[in-house]
């Protein structure tokens, strides 16, 4: 018999994002959207400290309507550890609430699906734990940058 999954909460990332972000245009994978990382914090009972500048999201807007993230970004944990972070995203719902979102406006998290699954990479021994297991995260859209919920899959 299978082990059940179980989700532990490990800890939240809040990003910060420089606007407006670089719009590349309709390219042939749909519309593509560059931004930069500017910084950020890590808090919660499994891991914390701050986001480094310079990490990015590459972004495509699909025909479907579903917005793809592809993101990169270091995290400097408490401890002075470094930990490399890359992420696959996925955010969607009704397209009143999409361009609601668009405009800068505050949307519920309940009105549409914003999930994502990062991975973890690190030489810091205290943080090995990280590169051993898997994470799933619930999104935030926020006005200066996205807070994703992470989870440790246990």
């Amino acid at each position: 018999m299978m082990a059940d999954l179980t989700l532990t909460p490990a800890f939240d990332m809040h990003l910060n994002v420089k606007m407006p972000l670089t719009n590349l245009g309709k390219t042939p994978y749909g519309d593509r959207l560059i931004a930069e990382v500017t910084g950020g914090e890590v808090t919660g009972p499994m891991l914390s400290g701050k986001i480094h500048a310079g990490g990015g999201d590459w972004l495509l807007l699909r025909n479907d309507g579903v917005m793809q993230l592809d993101v990169r970004l270091t995290i400097e944990a408490d401890d002075g550890g470094l930990i490399y972070v890359t992420y696959r995203g996925m955010r969607h719902g009704p397209k009143d609430v999409m361009d609601r979102m668009a405009k800068g406006e505050p949307v519920d998290p309940s009105e549409y699906y914003f999930k994502m699954a990062p991975i973890f990479e690190t030489s810091a021994g205290p943080h090995d734990w990280l590169n051993k297991n898997l994470f799933v995260a619930n999104g935030v859209r926020n006005p200066a940058g996205p807070t994703y919920h992470v989870f440790l899959i246990e």
